[in-house]
C-alpha cells in the first residue's frame, strides 16, 4: 500500500507539474482513496504543493515563460484573500459541487479551443485584449478567496480564467500558475501553523516521488511540449480536479 501510494503521488506530480500546477487536488484524491486521516491530508497536500510548485516555478522561469507583470497583481491580491477564505465556513458539499462543475465546464472549453489551430497560433502575438492590472488584482483576490475556501493552491481556478480571458499564451499561463500556487500554499501552511496545527510527518519516499515527478513534469511542460499538447493536458487536469470535487460533494 505504501509503495502504491508513493507511485500514485509521483504520477500526480508529473501530470500536474507539466501544466504549471502542483497537484493538491490530485494528492487529496489519492490520499482519500488510501484512507488517510482527513486531518493529515490537507497539510500534507499543501507541503507537497510547495515542493512541486517550487520546482515548476524554477523550470518555467528558466524556459523564459514567466511574466512578472502578469503574476504580481494576482499574487499580491490573492494571499490575504486566501487567508480570509480559510477562515470562512460554507456548506462544503454544495460549494464543492458548484466548483467541480465550473472546472468541468472550463475543461470542455479548453478541449474545444485546442481543436482550433488559430488559438495557439495567434495567442503568442495577440495583446490588444489582455486585461488591465486592476482587473487582474480583482481576479487574484477572487481566486485567492476560492483557494482558501477549498484548501488548494488555486491553480485549477487561475488556469481556465487566464485562458478564457486570453491574458497570455498557454506557456506563460503555466509559468504564472506555478508561483501563484506556491505563494498561496505557503500562506495556507503558515496560517495553519499560526493556528497551532503541527505539520504531519511525510515519508522520504513520498518527498522523493514528488521531487522526481515535479522535475520530470515541469521539464516536459516548460521545454518539450507544444502549446496544443499543454492545453490538452490542462484540460485533463481540470477534469480530474472537477470530478474529484463532485465525487467528494456527493459522498
Amino acid at each position: 500500500m505504501n509503495l502504491l501510494l508513493t507511485l500514485a503521488i509521483g504520477g500526480v506530480a508529473v501530470l500536474y507539474a507539466s501544466v504549471g500546477h502542483a497537484g493538491a487536488t490530485g494528492y487529496i484524491a489519492v490520499m482519500t482513496l488510501f484512507g488517510l486521516d482527513p486531518q493529515v491530508i490537507r497539510p500534507t497536500a499543501l507541503v507537497l504543493n510547495v515542493i512541486v510548485a517550487s520546482i515548476a516555478t524554477a523550470q518555467f522561469w528558466r524556459a523564459g515563460h514567466f511574466r512578472l507583470r502578469l503574476f504580481l497583481p494576482l499574487a499580491v491580491a490573492s494571499m490575504p484573500a486566501a487567508a480570509a477564505g480559510g477562515a470562512i465556513n460554507l456548506p462544503t458539499a454544495a460549494f464543492e459541487g458548484v466548483v467541480g462543475l465550473m472546472l468541468l465546464f472550463s475543461a470542455v472549453r479548453i478541449f474545444g479551443e485546442s481543436r482550433d489551430v488559430s488559438v495557439d497560433a495567434g495567442e503568442e502575438t495577440s495583446t490588444a485584449s489582455r486585461p488591465t492590472l486592476p482587473f487582474m488584482a480583482v481576479l487574484g483576490g477572487s481566486l485567492g478567496l476560492l483557494s482558501g475556501l477549498t484548501g488548494v493552491g488555486g491553480g485549477v481556478f487561475l488556469t481556465p480564467a487566464l485562458l478564457t480571458l486570453r491574458a497570455a499564451p498557454v506557456k506563460q499561463v503555466a509559468a504564472v500558475s506555478a508561483p501563484f500556487i506556491l505563494v498561496n500554499s505557503l500562506a495556507g501552511l503558515f496560517g495553519g501553523l499560526a493556528a497551532g496545527r503541527a505539520l504531519p510527518p511525510i515519508s522520504p519516499a513520498v518527498i522523493g516521488a514528488v521531487v522526481l515527478g515535479g522535475a520530470v513534469g515541469s521539464q516536459l511542460g516548460a521545454f518539450r511540449m507544444s502549446p496544443r499538447v499543454l492545453r490538452l493536458l490542462m484540460g485533463v487536469v481540470l477534469v480530474v480536479a472537477g470530478l474529484k470535487l463532485l465525487v467528494k460533494a456527493v459522498v
